[in-house]
């Protein structure tokens, strides 16, 4: 009997599924330059594979690269940290979906992952009880459930234990005719920022409808790094998160920074008025750099102005 060791073509279209695939770079939502399968440079596999290839550097809306050299470097990732992890710290007699289940997971969770207590069950032979404990765990993001870790899971979980892949296609958003029988839980988040940057997307409903493709298309074209071809991928997504964090970054840290230093300075004696306007003003001025391409891209959307890459 053969023993897997890597992840099949089913398994990886399973992941990009959930991870999608821009050819472009782009900010993820807390600013790292980001390409193809989640590509980063934190990695020091990405580092080393896209190097084979001649890109040393990730530029948002410049760095590009063809869905062949997307295919090679998420081979060769995988090859090299995550489908080892699995090898490693997992029964020699797993199966192929069961495999295929355990690279997506650490793919999103960190090789690390391959020691935590769903894989302590898998080692013990009890596989019912790791897949019920994948798909009902490690779904959260600062105490807060998010409905697309909740999903991977517990696709995850199905495919570790029958064997089903699920959501091929399930990380790219594109209109229907048809509203969904449930509303989509990320194309309803999609939606609420779209409205509040002032793209109108129609109804706030979960349905990606003709005017949330228009809604997305307009936004698109305020972007540089944005393909305007009103998908609700990665990329967008992404950018749309982000946008929606450097307001509420700006908001907190300019308040909080302001009582803060306030409170300090009237118990010392000093104006601190006057001290608490000027650290406001320096922690919005952080703010403000810190996310000068969604300022620079919010300037472009009120002109009505297309931006170039």
């Amino acid at each position: 009997m053969t023993t897997i060791t890597t992840t099949s073509p089913r398994g990886r279209a399973f992941m990009r599924g959930h991870e999608g695939n821009p050819l472009t770079c782009y900010l993820d939502p807390v600013g790292v330059p980001t390409i193809g399968t989640g590509f980063t440079m934190r990695s020091s596999a990405v580092r080393h594979a896209l190097a084979r290839i001649g890109i040393t550097k990730l530029v948002p809306g410049k760095t590009k690269i063809t869905a062949e050299q997307s295919d090679q470097v998420f081979a060769a990732v995988l090859a090299d940290e995550f489908e080892p992890a699995v090898v490693a710290s997992s029964p020699a007699n797993r199966k192929q979906h069961q495999m295929d289940a355990a690279v997506s997971a650490i793919y999103n969770l960190g090789v690390g992952a391959m020691q935590w207590t769903w894989a302590d069950l898998w080692r013990a032979g009890d596989i019912k009880g790791a897949a019920a404990y994948l798909g009902s765990h490690y779904n959260t993001a600062k105490g807060k459930k998010l409905p697309g870790l909740v999903r991977r899971r517990k696709e995850e979980a199905e495919l570790f234990l029958s064997g089903r892949y699920a959501s091929v296609g399930g990380a790219v958003k594109e209109s229907t005719p048809k509203p969904p029988r449930k509303p989509d839980a990320v194309v309803k988040e999609a939606q609420e920022i779209l409205s509040n940057k002032g793209f109108n997307p129609g109804a706030i409903d979960g349905w990606m409808g003709e005017k949330t493709r228009d809604a997305i298309i307009a936004y698109q074209k305020a972007h540089p790094h944005l393909e305007a071809d009103g998908i609700l991928g990665p990329a967008t997504l992404s950018q749309l998160r982000r946008d929606a964090k450097a307001l509420r970054d700006a908001a907190a840290k300019g308040a909080g920074s302001a009582v803060g230093s306030g409170a300090l300075a009237f118990m010392a004696g000093l104006p601190w008025a006057w001290i608490a306007l000027g650290v406001a003003a320096l922690a919005v001025g952080y703010a403000a750099y810190r996310y000068r391409d969604v300022i620079a891209r919010r300037w472009n959307s009120w002109r009505g102005k297309e931006a170039a890459a």
